[in-house]
């Protein structure tokens, strides 16, 4: 009796002994710590970026391309006859009709008409130009400080390019080499006003107010003004109108500052 009474304490023993272990062992697992993943830094208040300052370009005003120009002194509606050359010949034909000196120049002759009783230095003259019959390397232009042999020419062609040259006794001396411009008619029908800011040794071109270049040469001082029409071609005439001249004087003395275009 007591055996069987020692044997249930001792099975009752190992009993709760098994549990206890259990029990330690599922709360050491059931408090184990977990470490949680990182997670991203929360910045509330993120520094920003400061912009570098930016630069502006500083804008200069354009400079005065035709200073000191005066009243005009003539103004030309082409109505008088006797201030312009007429022809009619088998080369070229030149008259005044509508307000226009019409000039027609068949393939491969140059042809030029000049104002007559005018002699003048310093001046701004303008001159519209419309172009009937042209194309390629065909010219025409406009002559200043100019007599029956030498001048200078200011040339556009219509492919749309302009130039200047001294013409002496046939030579022909180039002042400014040939440059595209947007101001150029390209053939026929086209409008242009040229102009020519004439003061000392200098000369400016201008087509539709707009500066194009400008030359510096002393061979001639004064003469009259001038157009010409040139058929490059050998196989069709070109027909240019000319209208609405006027020449207005220069107020200021040589020499003047020389602008780039």
């Amino acid at each position: 009796m007591v055996f069987k009474k020692l044997l249930l304490f001792l099975l009752i023993g190992f009993t709760l002994t098994a549990c206890a272990q259990r029990d330690s062992s599922s709360l050491a697992f059931l408090t184990k710590t977990v470490t949680p993943l990182p997670s991203s830094t929360v910045i509330w208040f993120p520094v920003s970026i400061t912009p570098s300052p930016q630069t502006f370009s500083t804008y200069t005003a354009t400079p005065e391309m035709r200073p000191g120009l005066g009243s005009a002194f003539i103004t030309d509606n082409f109505t008088k006859p006797q201030l312009w050359n007429s022809a009619t010949s088998e080369d070229a034909y030149a008259s005044l009709a509508d307000n226009a000196l019409n000039i027609s120049v068949q393939p491969n002759i140059y042809y030029i008409n000049l104002r007559q009783g005018l002699a003048i230095n310093n001046f701004y003259a303008e001159i519209t130009a419309r172009a009937h019959l042209c194309r390629n390397d065909d010219e025409y232009g406009f002559l200043v400080r100019a007599n029956a042999v030498a001048y200078y020419r200011f040339a556009l062609s219509c492919n749309g390019q302009a130039h200047a040259e001294r013409i002496s006794v046939n030579e022909k001396h180039p002042l400014q080499e040939s440059v595209y411009s947007a101001d150029v008619p390209r053939g026929a029908p086209g409008e242009v006003t040229i102009g020519v800011w004439a003061l000392g040794n200098e000369m400016r071109l201008f087509l539709n107010g707009h500066f194009q270049f400008s030359i510096v040469d002393q061979n001639y001082s004064s003469g009259t003004i001038g157009v010409f029409v040139h058929a490059a071609s050998k196989d069709t005439p070109v027909t240019i109108s000319f209208t609405d001249l006027i020449i207005q004087e220069i107020t200021l003395s040589p020499p003047t500052r020389t602008p780039r275009p």
